[in-house]
């Protein structure tokens, strides 16, 4: 006879069921449940009486919770209440303890703590898509980090470093705003580029339109702000097109610099192009290379500009 699983003890099961309630609750405040996700909660909550109470008691402690800071303030300096996510550690950690305090008869102590913001990485040669419930896609280049704060109140998204490109359902309640190197990136319902270098960034506008502080731009312009200046360029469909490339994995250079498609390159790969002398750099090249294919560019540029390339493992070396 085959052995038996032992089964949840009821403290166990409490816990599981309190604990995916938290999760569902911290989901839905902080406004990522697709439609998917409204479909999976619906079934969840339909699975059995503990599920739903053990949701609507958690969202109970929540809502009362926020109240009662509502009165508080009131009674104290008239100041509008601060959201929940904007709370003292302390508030949450009283908050908690209410929680575990509510549901004690089961056994289940739910830890639920509302985040300020979501982290999103990519790694060196990465790239993700991020998609958030009211639409918005936000596409991760390599080695990029973006804090994001998706609520119905704001949308509002620092780019700390890398490229991102945005695609943007449009909102006049709640307008997407973007921040990075201390600039703001106000979308008017659009799609657009943002690369944040050292001492710089630069913004391309491919759809519909922005604002970059206080200045306006129209698609096909692309503007390079630095910490004491910023200038707006035109750019052509193909330039702009080429650009965002490395959507499909890939580079196109026509008429770069060796200096330049180094550059590029080495933004992808842990192994790096290295130029000999600025002689070399100053050489062009063009063509499509995949992002993560430095030896096949070096190989490209030995035949087509007759110059010498070592492989030295984390380098290659190009000279004349």
């Amino acid at each position: 006879m085959s052995e038996m699983k032992p089964l949840l003890s009821p403290t166990s099961r409490a816990d599981a069921i309190n604990a995916q309630a938290a999760a569902w609750l911290e989901k839905a405040d902080f406004g990522e449940l697709s439609e998917i996700d409204e479909g999976a909660l619906g079934a969840w909550l339909a699975e059995s009486h503990a599920n739903r109470a053990a949701y609507w008691r958690l969202k109970a402690v929540w809502h009362e919770t926020y109240r009662l800071s509502i009165l508080k303030n009131r009674k104290t300096n008239n100041a509008a209440p601060s959201p929940m996510w904007k709370m003292p550690a302390l508030f949450f950690k009283l908050a908690a303890a209410f929680v575990a305090v509510a549901v004690l008869s089961a056994g289940a102590v739910v830890a639920f703590k509302k985040p300020e913001s979501r982290t999103y990485t990519t790694s060196i040669g990465g790239h993700e898509t991020v998609r958030f419930a009211d639409g918005t896609q936000i596409e991760l280049n390599t080695d990029t980090v973006l804090r994001a704060k998706m609520t119905t109140r704001e949308r509002t998204i620092w780019l700390e470093k890398g490229e991102a490109y945005f695609r943007v359902r449009h909102d006049a309640a709640r307008p997407m705003v973007v921040i990075a190197y201390n600039r703001r990136i106000t979308d008017l319902g659009t799609q657009f580029l943002v690369r944040r270098e050292p001492g710089e960034l630069k913004v391309a506008l491919f759809e519909g339109s922005i604002r970059l502080g206080t200045t306006s731009l129209v698609p096909g312009e692309e503007a390079t702000a630095t910490a004491t200046s910023l200038s707006i360029t035109h750019k052509s469909v193909e330039d702009l097109t080429n650009e965002i490339a490395w959507r499909d994995g890939v580079l196109v250079f026509k008429h770069a610099t060796l200096a330049d498609a180094a550059k590029a390159f080495n933004r992808y790969s842990r192994k790096k192009l290295i130029l000999a002398d600025q002689a070399v750099g100053q050489q062009t090249v063009g063509g499509t290379f995949r992002t993560n294919d430095p030896e096949g560019f070096a190989a490209v540029v030995r035949a087509l500009l007759s110059l010498h390339v070592a492989d030295k493992g984390n380098e290659i070396v190009i000279s004349r």
